[in-house]
């Protein structure tokens, strides 16, 4: 019996990871601070990974450590040996992969590590055995905080192991980037959502930016092979990366009003299993009327507000199928909301095949030069352009043979 200890973790995708790299059922245990004792010392299990907030909490009740966790000072998975357990640090072994994977020169550099929980020590700890000059570590009191970090705006290197911009509080981030003149490289090990607001900033200033899916399945295929004995090969771990990240990225179709992202999100939601939603009828749900509506007495610019809105909502989740409005690409605020945990899809059907029946915009501006003002936008907006062209299940097949479903 294999597993997770934490304090909430339903929407953890340790289970599917460790199902894809050992083949072995995995549970999660869910206990509170005052039942961890009682747990570990039960017998109900063989190995557990270890999660927050008990990262250094579970140590009194080991009765060994590996040299990986005494020399972060933490510890993520812990293996019974009959009676005896003992604490490793598989953290360490996934954030190094992360960087080696990135191709970033830590030696001599200077390190801002932001946030002083249990994934900060491994990270810490990697950094010092990559030669990394000047690390310091930044809370939300003490000496370097958030308010003086001025004081190191010649930082190369920031990583971010704070739950800043997580699930479900997207769109935040712990620092503007803009403060640092000098950076080289900025790691989020937040993974879901699998772009944060810090990764977005970083991208648009051209600073290499990597987030943390990868050390997440790498510390789990570290304590796969522990928990089992047998080793796990990095290509395989590769490809569970890939799986994992398609699977937790929602599947967004954008495209122009008529276009067929409804039926084809119906039809990709049966095949697939994975929740539908459609972003016009979620603003109909709220608003009580539907978006035509609200344009007809209100304004475009007062539907995209609330558009915005809802289209926020929706995209924070994860491994749904989502249809957008004809126009969502027009307000640049959208980009995130969408980019953030999803792999988009523009279906470019031809403009002559695109109704007008209730679509009061089509009918103001004419589809045609609606048409010629977004097809950059949804150029830029998407991942992957498909032929909207016949019927709905031809659609969905083309849409599910790029993304190799």
């Amino acid at each position: 019996m294999y597993g997770l200890l934490g304090e909430k973790l339903s929407h953890s995708y340790s289970p599917a990871i460790h199902k894809l790299l050992g083949g072995y059922d995995y549970a999660l245990f869910e206990k509170s601070s005052d039942e961890i004792g009682v747990f570990l010392k039960s017998g109900e299990f063989d190995g557990l990974n270890v999660t927050i907030p008990y990262k250094k909490a579970v140590i009194p009740y080991l009765d060994a450590l590996d040299e990986s966790a005494e020399k972060v000072g933490s510890v993520n998975t812990v293996v019974r040996t009959g009676k005896k357990l003992t604490g490793y640090n598989t953290d360490y072994d996934g954030f190094l992969y992360l960087v080696r994977q990135s191709g970033i020169e830590f030696n001599n550099k200077k390190v801002l590590i932001l946030g002083t929980g249990g994934a900060s020590l491994a990270v810490n700890a990697v950094c010092k055995d990559l030669n990394a000059g000047e690390i310091i570590f930044i809370s939300r009191s003490g000496e370097n905080n958030y308010e003086n970090l001025e004081k190191h705006s010649d930082t190369d290197i920031i990583i971010n192991t704070t739950p800043v911009g997580m699930y479900p509080k997207n769109g935040v981030s712990p620092v503007k980037l803009t403060t640092f003149t000098k950076l080289s490289a900025v790691y989020d090990i937040i993974y879901n959502p699998q772009k944060t607001k810090l990764i977005f900033e970083a991208e648009k200033l051209d600073i290499p930016a990597f987030s943390g899916l990868p050390m997440l399945v790498l510390q789990a295929k570290k304590a796969c092979e522990l928990f089992t004995g047998k080793a796990v090969s990095d290509e395989k771990a590769k490809q569970v990366i890939n799986k994992i990240s398609l699977s937790m990225k929602n599947i967004v179709l954008i495209g122009m009003a008529g276009c067929g992202k409804s039926s084809v999100g119906a039809a990709l939601s049966r095949q697939f299993g994975r929740e539908f939603t459609d972003t016009d009828s979620e603003i109909e749900k709220r608003e009580k009327r539907t978006p035509a509506e609200i344009i007809k007495a209100d304004g475009e610019v007062k539907f995209r507000q609330i558009e915005t809105e809802v289209l926020k909502d929706c995209c924070k989740l994860s491994s749904k199928i989502i249809a957008t409005g004809g126009g969502v690409v027009t307000v640049r605020e959208n980009y995130e909301s969408i980019k953030q945990n999803s792999v988009v899809i523009f279906i470019n059907r031809s403009v002559e095949l695109l109704p007008t029946d209730n679509r009061p915009l089509s009918q103001i501006n004419g589809k045609e030069e609606l048409f010629r003002k977004r097809l950059p936008l949804y150029r830029s907006f998407c991942d992957f352009e498909i032929d909207g062209n016949g019927t709905v299940d031809e659609v969905a097949h083309r849409i599910r043979e790029v993304l190799a479903l």
